[in-house]
């Protein structure tokens, strides 16, 4: 058998309408594709992440996606912070009920509210483990569900090669190494 039958055998129009769809649903991130948190805790939880990387003249933890890494880690391999989320939630919210009652949630506390909350849950481990998903999501590979449009990238000039030219300089002088 020939490479080009092989190919023509899984390249069916079935095999690329599927390849097509994953594709899609890859790229389109919205509310659907939450796997663990519900839209009302989704919401929740990319407000605080918002505190920690805000939106200050470039791409914070909201625009780069950072609630769909972290609703991805707890749904897989990190199944073992659901209670400290579930917990730590509770937590959050007696606190924003105690400091502001008249609040109906922590995604409708303005910026200020927002920060004083933050200042009173920051020395809590729940603070420390979703201040590490947001700097994870942040920063990780898109296809982990965060950094959307490579945005935590950009903000640290990263470029994603395949492969690295060394920069030019003393070492890459053949000459180098040779003395006359």
């Amino acid at each position: 058998m020939r490479r080009r039958d092989l190919a023509g055998m899984l390249l069916t129009p079935q095999v690329l309408a599927a390849l097509q769809q994953a594709h899609e649903a890859a790229g389109n991130r919205d509310e659907a594709q939450l796997s663990y948190f519900d839209a009302a805790m989704a919401a929740e939880v990319e407000a605080l992440a918002a505190q920690i990387l805000p939106s200050d003249g470039t791409a914070g933890a909201k625009e780069a996606g950072v609630i769909f890494f972290i609703d991805r880690a707890l749904a897989t391999f990190d199944r073992e912070q659901r209670p400290a989320y579930r917990e730590g939630m509770a937590m959050v919210q007696g606190r924003r009920k105690e400091m502001f009652p008249a609040s109906a949630s922590v995604a409708a506390l303005n910026q200020v509210d927002g920060e004083k909350l933050m200042r009173a849950i920051e020395k809590t481990e729940f603070f420390e483990t979703l201040r590490a998903h947001t700097l994870m999501g942040f920063l990780g590979h898109p296809s982990h569900g965060g950094n959307r449009n490579a945005a935590g990238w950009k903000l640290i000039g990263f470029e994603d090669r395949h492969a690295f030219t060394p920069p030019f300089g003393w070492y890459d002088d053949p000459r180098n190494g040779e003395r006359e």
